[in-house]
This record gives structure tokens, C-alpha cells and sequence, in this order.
């Protein structure tokens, strides 16, 4: 599968079944997420990956929308995290929490190439997750990403609209609703 094709393929299913995780996964995904491009070269993401079945549940429980019941299939929860100041600031512009969405982006990119789902989700209590984790209090929990098998039927669990978007991938915005050439106007 080439870059494009991963891009395409990619999607955030919840409809998940159990996958082996193994340490070299997790080793592969961290060295694909490490390879993007940050801010003189800061690498300001850490990354907690969870795929211990006791941690998988209590890191479940930082989970806050009823409608998030679909995470309990997840196979590994990564737990995305950094601080201001491990990435630079110039200016107004702090880069860590950009620098940190690629290499989040990266990671999801490789996932999907290998045939996995990598579900980014910010619906958690940020101070549970970092004391299940023990992140440090100055660290930010950006996101979580929820990581499984795509599973063969739709997950009884999802609301109508989540299993819509199972079966139909969502629209998406047309070139001249994002994009212009060469001024705004």
C-alpha cells in the first residue's frame, strides 16, 4: 500500500475486534511516528501505548460519552501527550500540539497500512488518564487513539449516525470549500 492509498483507505471505524498487539507492532508504529517533522527538530510527542488487558480497563474508564461504549473492543489505547515546552514557541505560535498531530498522523497512516483501525479520540478525562498512566501533571493528553481489528459485522452498540458512517464514509468538504489559490478571496 503506497502513502495515497493509505490516506484513502484510512477511516475511523468503531465497529473493532480483538487483534494480537505484540511489541514489535508497537516498536513499528513509535518508529513511523517518530520519523515526522517537527519544529527544529523537537520531537515533542511522548506516547503511552496501553495493550495490557487490566490497563486497557482502567484506562477505559477515563472514557466519558455514553456513546463511546464501541472503545471496549479496542486492542491498544495509545495515549498521545507533550508540553509547551518541548517544542518551540516563536512568537504566538506554539508548535507542540501541530508537531504532535503529524507524528499522531503518521502513526495512524502506518496502522492502516498494516491493516488496522486507529480511532483518535478526545472524549476522556484527561487527569484519570494521566494517573492511570502516570503522565506527569505538566504533560497535555492531546488525544487517545483507539486501536483494533475493523470488525466483520457493525457494532450493535453505535448510535443510527455512528453506524451510518460505518457502511458509508462521512462527506467530505469540495476543494473550493478549504482550499484557494493563491489569495483567500
Amino acid at each position: 500500500m503506497n502513502v495515497n492509498e493509505a490516506i484513502s483507505t484510512r477511516r475511523a471505524f468503531r465497529s473493532l475486534e480483538p487483534t494480537k498487539i505484540t511489541e514489535e507492532l508497537i516498536y513499528d508504529l513509535a518508529n513511523n511516528a517518530k520519523l515526522a517533522p517537527s519544529c527544529k527538530n523537537s520531537q515533542p510527542w511522548r506516547f503511552v501505548f496501553v495493550y495490557e488487558k487490566t490497563q486497557l480497563k482502567e484506562i477505559m474508564k477515563s472514557i466519558i460519552s455514553p456513546n463511546d461504549k464501541w472503545v471496549k473492543n479496542a486492542s491498544l489505547i495509545i495515549a498521545v501527550f507533550s508540553h509547551i515546552e518541548l517544542d518551540c514557541i516563536i512568537k504566538e505560535r506554539l508548535y507542540y500540539l501541530y508537531d504532535t498531530g503529524i507524528a499522531s498522523a503518521f502513526l495512524i497512516l502506518r496502522a492502516t497500512e498494516l491493516g488496522l483501525i486507529a480511532h483518535p479520540i478526545a472524549g476522556f478525562e484527561e487527569e484519570k488518564v494521566k494517573n492511570i498512566l502516570d503522565i506527569p501533571k505538566n504533560m497535555r493528553v492531546i488525544s487517545l487513539i483507539i486501536v483494533g481489528k475493523k470488525a466483520s459485522k457493525i457494532n450493535e452498540n453505535l448510535t443510527d449516525m455512528m453506524k451510518s458512517t460505518e457502511t458509508r464514509a462521512p462527506d467530505r468538504l469540495r476543494f473550493k470549500e478549504f482550499a484557494y489559490l493563491n489569495t483567500y478571496s
